[in-house]
């Protein structure tokens, strides 16, 4: 058995979870339950544990699930890739292929959440304005943030939240500094807090 052999193995011994998916296209095409079993010929509680992710259907089944939602299985399944995700980032990963030196993304994809770890000397390539909230942490060394006009210099194990829109820029003063950023990523429409 070759490593594609055991990979396709192994992925057909995990459970599949395509319940969020099969609920997201059912609601898209404003369909009930009932409709969906109506058109697939399966029972509105299978249907149910499959969307709540108690019942692994079978390929014959999420065939005709796909079928009655005007889909494939394999778009199910590729939506279904973004509905649940556990990625371990090791810290010898090159998780930022083709990216500057020193800088590594520690969320791969496009989730609601982007994380980078930037380390040595390095500094932003101009002013941001990020649509959505981020947050700086220094772990290691210092780093100096101009936001708004006003300068901030952080040193190791201090943060500097910033909210969607202020204008920034930053550069890292030691060798030795690791600065995280963590923000909602901007194709992500956030809502505002309600004033009170």
């Amino acid at each position: 058995m070759d490593a594609k052999d055991a990979k396709d193995t192994k992925e057909r011994e995990e459970p599949l979870r395509v319940g969020a998916a099969v609920r997201k296209r059912r609601r898209v095409l404003r369909l009930t339950l009932a409709a969906v079993a109506a058109r697939s010929g399966l029972s509105v509680p299978f249907l149910s544990q499959i969307e709540n992710e108690r019942a692994r259907p079978s390929d014959r089944s999420l065939q005709r699930v796909a079928d009655a939602l005007d889909t494939t299985v394999e778009a199910l399944l590729a939506a279904s890739d973004s509905t649940r995700t556990v990625d371990l980032v090791r810290s010898c990963d090159d998780a930022h292929p083709g990216g500057p030196p020193g800088a590594r993304s520690l969320v791969r994809g496009r989730h609601q959440l982007h994380a980078m770890e930037l380390c040595g000397e390095q500094e932003s390539e101009g002013e941001f304005q990020h649509r959505n909230d981020e947050l700086l942490y220094v772990a290691d060394g210092a780093v100096e943030v101009e936001a708004e006009g006003r300068a901030h210099r952080l040193g190791a194990g201090d943060s500097l939240f910033l909210s969607g829109g202020v204008r920034h820029r930053w550069r890292a003063t030691t060798a030795d500094t690791r600065l995280l950023v963590v923000a909602v990523a901007d194709h992500i429409a956030a809502n505002p807090a309600p004033r009170g």
